[in-house]
This record gives C-alpha cells, sequence and structure tokens, in this order.
C-alpha cells in the first residue's frame, strides 16, 4: 500500500491553479471594501455600456427654454447653461472616462512591463540606461509631464490618453523591473538556465507569469489615478474639447455657474468622486488578496 501511494500521481498543476484561484476570490469578497469598490466599478461599467439606452436625452439635445434647470423629474441631475440634460451627460461621460483610464493603463502596462523584463534581465548596460529614464520621467510631477506632452502634440481625447500612458510606464516598469530582479535568482530558474532553455522561453514561462499580481493590482489602482488625470487636463482644456461630455470639460464648463447652478459642477464632480473611489478599493482589496506581505501584515 505504501508504495503505490509513492506512485500515486500530484494533484495535476490545473487543479492546483483552479483552487489558488477559487480561494483568492473568496477571500476577495470577504474584504468589504472591496466589495463595495467591485459594484460601483460596475455600476459605471453599466451605465458606459448601456449608455445609449440609459439616457433619456441626447448628449448636445439643447432647449435654451429650459437653461439651469434645478434637478427634477424630467432632469435628474438639472440642465446646463444650454438646457442640455447633465444626467445624459455624465452617463455618457462614463464611457469616455472608462476607456481612457483602461487604455490608458494598459499601455502603460504593456511598455512597462517590456521595459521591465529588459531592465531587469538584459544585463547591466540596459538596466542601468532604463533605470535613468525611468528616474528623468519620474523627477517630473506626473500632472505637469501630462500637460507638457499634451502641449507638445496639441489638445484633444486621444492625445491625453497618450500623454496619461506615458507618465505612467516608469511605475510600471520599475515595479516589474523589482520582480525580476527577485525571481531571476529563484531555484527553479536557476535550474531551467541549468538544463539550457533559452533566455527568451524563461522569461516567458517563469518569469513574465510571476511577475504579474503587484502588476494587476497596481492596475487596478493606476486606472483611477489616470481618470483624474484625464478630467484635469479636461478641466484645463488640454483633454476632451466642447461638445464633449467629459467630465472634467463640464466641470471646466460650469465653472463660471457656481454660485447660480451649483448641480452643474456636482454631479460631475461626484461622478469623478465615485468611480476613482470604486477602483481605489478594489485595488486594495486585489492588494490584500494576492500580495503576501500584505497577507503576512495581517
Amino acid at each position: 500500500m505504501e508504495a503505490q501511494k509513492e506512485l500515486d500521481p500530484p494533484q495535476p498543476k490545473d487543479e492546483r491553479s483552479q483552487s489558488l484561484i477559487l480561494e483568492s476570490m473568496k477571500q476577495f469578497f470577504q474584504h468589504k471594501l472591496a466589495v463595495i469598490g467591485s459594484v460601483i466599478v460596475f455600476l459605471f461599467l453599466i451605465l458606459a455600456i448601456f449608455a445609449p439606452l440609459i439616457a433619456p436625452y441626447g448628449i448636445n439635445e439643447q432647449s435654451l427654454g429650459e437653461r439651469f434647470s434645478a434637478p427634477s423629474a424630467a432632469h435628474w441631475f438639472g440642465t446646463d447653461d444650454f438646457g442640455r440634460d447633465i444626467f445624459s451627460r455624465v452617463v455618457h461621460g462614463a464611457r469616455i472616462s472608462l476607456w481612457v483610464g483602461f487604455f490608458s493603463v494598459l499601455g502603460s502596462v504593456i511598455l512597462g512591463t517590456l521595459l521591465g523584463l529588459i531592465a531587469g534581465y538584459g544585463g547591466r548596460v540596459l538596466d542601468a540606461v532604463i533605470s535613468r529614464l525611468f528616474d528623468i520621467l519620474l523627477a517630473f510631477p506626473s500632472i505637469l509631464l501630462a500637460i507638457a506632452i499634451v502641449s507638445i502634440l496639441g489638445p484633444s481625447l486621444q492625445n491625453a490618453l497618450i500623454a496619461i500612458a506615458i507618465i505612467n510606464v516608469p511605475t510600471f516598469g520599475r515595479l516589474v523591473r523589482s520582480k525580476v530582479l527577485s525571481i531571476k535568482q529563484e531555484e527553479y530558474v536557476l535550474a531551467a538556465k541549468a538544463v539550457g532553455m533559452s533566455r527568451r522561453r524563461i522569461v516567458l514561462r517563469h518569469i513574465l507569469p510571476n511577475s504579474m499580481v503587484p502588476v494587476i493590482v497596481q492596475a487596478t489602482l493606476a486606472i483611477g489615478t489616470a481618470i483624474i488625470e484625464v478630467a484635469a487636463l479636461g478641466f484645463l482644456g488640454l483633454g476632451a474639447q466642447a461638445p464633449s461630455p467629459e467630465w472634467g470639460k463640464m466641470l471646466a464648463d460650469a465653472r463660471p455657474y457656481l454660485v447660480q447652478a451649483p448641480w452643474t459642477l456636482f454631479f460631475p464632480g461626484i461622478a469623478i468622486m465615485l468611480t476613482v473611489l470604486g477602483f481605489n478599493l478594489m485595488g486594495d482589496g486585489l492588494r490584500d488578496t494576492l500580495d503576501p506581505k500584505m497577507k503576512k501584515i495581517k
């Protein structure tokens, strides 16, 4: 019997992976604030996806006879200086903010991960060059660097997306680099080198997958930051241009009417706050669930 037990195969890798995923999901959903954040993000995703069905009016549908109407049954969030329904514009604005937030962070993750892998596994010279590049970019306040990039490229939503992607690259690059420097000293990586596995295969099979957990956590938090940054650029006139219902642009357009019609600023501002809060809470929950260091602290 003992010999038979020794011959029994170990638990398949796929089953172990599924068990770890289920355990992580269970811990995540036990994190109350993370669940609240996930619900907030989910609701804004629903608004963004089904905006044409949810919004009762067109985003540029004007009714000058209803300028600055207070919130009512007809206009839940009131109207702006052109008589446009603010609720409809906030709903459609969710599409813009989430689109820019997701794709700018996706670009940052791809480029930052690539540079981080090269820096961590490409040798001292490449590491020194890329690390100095990261240091230079991080020496500037992120919003000022974004303003400079958009000023060069020209004000537009697409250029704002590019600027936000660029300023977040060093964050992901340094994160991946630090993980690579740690992982490449692990026994399984050294064993892979010893049996003659190619550098490319080692990176793709061992180093990259084991570097992704902190990247996923940071990406979730970075989406919230990106939404604030695109709103800031829109507020300064460097992001989305009129008549776009981007939240930052809505705040800029409503600024002269703060006393006369405070709801024109209140609802876009609340939308920004809730969306960023949702991603931050969700990111904190993912960090507590997936990061072993946080587990040890608790």
